[in-house]
């Protein structure tokens, strides 16, 4: 009897591992290796965040398939974001210069130059640049929406109000849930 439920358990298992396969094989990466010189962004496309700071793509969402993206941030200004979460991301930080706090669910963490956090999706977030000048590489899996949030807050003529920023998120996959941190 054990060997019949064996034997049927493993050929019920075949069509999800050609499932599996043929879903690996549906996702589109780059084909050739690239590199992306300091201080540039992927496609020559900077995305200045809140209009100063520039939010470099260095793997871009389309190199991947959607699985991963990379961002190189120079700040230089003592700002971050609003207390926010990623639905279905997760995030990761590596400092590269500076000094950052980082707020994830309850706790907080004080981290600089050769440092990383991993922040995980449906947990809120943020982080404030605490030195005059920072610098952090992050990336997201999957990549989500990232770049094309970035360039649509990035393209907005007018503050928007309140509303329309947790609409953009929203649409992003993103959620305000609280005000940013301040010094």
């Amino acid at each position: 009897m054990q060997r019949r439920k064996f034997l049927q358990g493993t050929l019920a298992s075949f069509p999800m591992m050609s499932l599996g396969t043929a879903m690996e094989t549906m996702v589109k990466s780059a084909n050739k290796p690239f590199v992306v010189a300091a201080g540039q962004d992927r496609f020559n496309e900077p995305i200045k965040y809140r209009g100063i700071s520039p939010n470099l793509v260095k793997i871009s969402s389309k190199d991947t398939g959607g699985h991963l993206s990379v961002f190189e941030y120079e700040g230089f200004a003592k700002i971050g974001p609003e207390l926010h979460v990623h639905l279905k991301q997760d995030e990761t930080f590596y400092v590269l210069a500076g000094e950052y706090l980082f707020q994830v669910g309850e706790e907080r963490h004080t981290l600089k130059a050769g440092d990383m956090i991993f922040l995980p999706r449906n947990i809120p977030h943020t982080w404030l640049q605490l030195t005059d000048k920072g610098k952090l590489m992050y990336m997201l899996q999957p990549a989500g929406k990232m770049e094309e949030f970035f360039k649509e807050m990035n393209a907005l003529k007018e503050m928007p109000t309140a509303a329309q920023i947790q609409q953009i998120h929203r649409q992003h996959g993103l959620e305000i849930v609280g005000p940013p941190l301040s010094i």
